[in-house]
């Protein structure tokens, strides 16, 4: 019989512990009965590894799905779990809980005929609905917000909007749109995206309204004080064969013009989910390093 050597014990001692090595908990199918939107709203928690373990409270990062998609999709293509997994084991992000609700196609805003109150139910029936059922440390300097696409957009909105909310936001190849690329946007193509959201059968520069000025990322920064800007810290990361670089780096620009401090990353990558699977364990460390004590 072989006797082991030491080396050998050691690196399969390692390789066992990673095997077993402490998973998170994904809760996929939660619901809320919503009074604002009078139906029921689909959401998903990752739970980190302790928290059945543990007594105490967490930080919470709230993380928003992109345009079709849904509650499911971080998990399911995103894969926010095992990267969360990974962070949490390896020091790179705290223990935190993520929560990932449906927005159908409601852009996180109220609709213009306020059919669709989405914000409101966002803030003033999801967050504490969430922050009462889970140990979740319900302060602006332990929550955070992230998104692709259209919950780039919402996450934008929602620290723009709500900054007393939030302690940092991280947006992946953000829904922003400077004014002309609304203008010019086809009509078959307004009125099946942006119609419900700014107002039906509207052509070139009668777009530009109330509800889209209301809701505009880049004319919300204008209108906010350098101050206002800065309670909040900003994670913008577009890839540079996106469609919505354009929008992105406008944001960079104004942010800089206000000497607003934010990160500005510009990878190699288009809008794909190999691009944010890539960026959310980074996207997830900024958000977590609000948390830490200094």
């Amino acid at each position: 019989m072989k006797i082991l050597k030491p080396v050998f014990l050691f690196l399969l001692l390692v390789s066992g512990f990673n095997l077993f090595a402490q998973q998170g908990k994904v809760l996929e199918e939660q619901n809320l009965k919503s009074k604002i939107l009078k139906r029921n709203v689909n959401y998903a928690v990752y739970l980190p590894p302790d928290y059945e373990t543990a007594n105490r409270t967490y930080p919470v990062v709230y993380l928003l799905h992109g345009y079709t998609d849904d509650h499911t999709g971080w998990l399911q293509f995103g894969e926010v779990n095992r990267y969360a997994d990974k962070a949490i084991s390896d020091g790179t992000i705290p223990p935190m809980i993520i929560v990932m609700p449906n927005a159908d196609s409601s852009w996180y805003i109220n609709s213009y005929d306020s059919k669709e109150k989405y914000e409101d139910f966002f803030i003033k029936e999801f967050m504490p609905h969430i922050e009462k059922a889970l140990r979740i440390k319900a302060e602006k300097k332990y929550r955070g917000i992230a998104g692709l696409s259209m919950g780039g957009y919402g996450t934008l909105i929602y620290t723009l909007k709500h900054p007393d909310l939030f302690a940092a936001g991280a947006a992946l190849s953000a829904a922003v749109f400077p004014d002309d690329q609304l203008v010019s946007t086809p009509d078959d193509t307004y009125e099946r995206i942006f119609a419900q959201l700014y107002g039906r059968g509207l052509k070139g520069k009668d777009r530009v309204n109330n509800a889209w000025q209301s809701n505009s990322v880049l004319n919300l920064v204008q209108t906010k004080t350098t101050d206002e800007l800065k309670s909040v810290r900003y994670w913008i990361d577009c890839g540079d064969d996106d469609f919505l670089s354009k929008g992105n780096c406008l944001l960079h620009i104004a942010l800089t013009e206000k000497n607003v401090p934010h990160e500005f990353r510009m990878r190699d990558g288009a809008h794909t989910w190999t691009y944010w699977r890539t960026g959310i364990t980074n996207a997830l460390q900024f958000i977590g390093d609000s948390f830490r004590q200094k």
